[in-house]
């Protein structure tokens, strides 16, 4: 019986109070970022190889099915908007295609040669790195998308939450975050869907800073998608430059980002 599918620490779950239930769900979440911890030095190996290519035109690319593919669909699609990137540099793809997103696609996650052409839907090219998200690290389609991955030449990495899985022994960097049983038997939307969202957000993060999207603590290419980050960033030019709210806002929208607008600032009106 692999990890992710033992059975779960607790039983006659529609006995139990309302808010035991509760306490008991979070007393197994606290367990998630402990687990995550353990693999820090496994992502930061993963991390070093993708900045460099990605500095080189490469792309990230995460593959995945279900919630786990959700996931990875889920940090591509917000790195654009907070980090001002195109919307094909961090791409997710997830088995069975966008419907896959809201609803549950038979069979998709059993075809171990759809997912690379899926990807070639996108094209690759040497720089590129994919990552294999599946809960129990036994998932055909993202195990055959890296592996062909691999055998092209392409950085490979995975997030599981077994150890020793089919899907880390197909890749560079497995990455292995074991949070145990899930309070519902199999339930892996739970905390090995937390834990694979912990890392995929510490993932892109730092490859992110480490690429230049970030200056100081702030997000100063975001997208200026609404006028609530208008407004983040209006602010975060006045603290930059010491220009009044007025002058700052309409500095922003004129160049279109807090970074051109602060160095705009210093260029010419410092």
């Amino acid at each position: 019986m692999i990890v992710t599918e033992s059975t779960s620490h607790y039983d006659n779950l529609e006995q139990m109070d309302l808010l035991d239930l509760l306490h008991n769900i979070n007393k197994e979440d606290k367990k998630v970022p402990l687990a995550v911890e353990k693999v820090i030095p496994n992502i930061r190996g993963l991390v070093d190889q993708i900045v460099p290519r990605m500095k080189a035109g490469g792309r990230l690319i995460y593959i995945g099915a279900g919630t786990s593919g959700r996931l990875g669909v889920l940090d591509a699609s917000e790195c654009p908007p907070t980090y001002g990137v195109p919307f094909d540099m961090v791409l997710g793809i997830i088995a069975g295609g966008d419907t896959a997103i809201r609803k549950a696609v038979e069979n998709a996650e059993d075809d171990p040669d759809q997912a690379w052409n899926d990807i070639l839907i996108y094209g690759f090219n040497e720089h590129d790195t994919v990552i294999g998200i599946a809960a129990s690290g036994t998932t055909p389609y993202v195990i055959g998308g890296v592996k062909t991955a691999r055998e092209k030449g392409l950085l490979t990495g995975s997030i599981t939450c077994n150890p020793d899985s089919p899907l880390s022994q197909e890749v560079d960097h497995p990455i292995e975050a074991v949070v145990g049983p899930e309070f519902i038997t199999g339930s892996t939307r739970m905390k090995s869907g937390t834990a694979q969202k912990l890392v995929l957000n510490m993932i892109s993060t730092t490859v992110m800073i480490k690429l230049g999207k970030v200056k100081g603590n702030k997000m100063v290419d975001m997208q200026l998608s609404n006028a609530k980050l208008v407004q983040r960033g209006t602010k975060m030019i006045m603290e930059a430059t010491g220009l009044d709210e007025e002058t700052a806002n309409r500095l922003l929208l004129s160049e279109g980002s807090v970074r051109n607008a602060t160095e705009y600032f210093y260029k010419h009106l410092n």
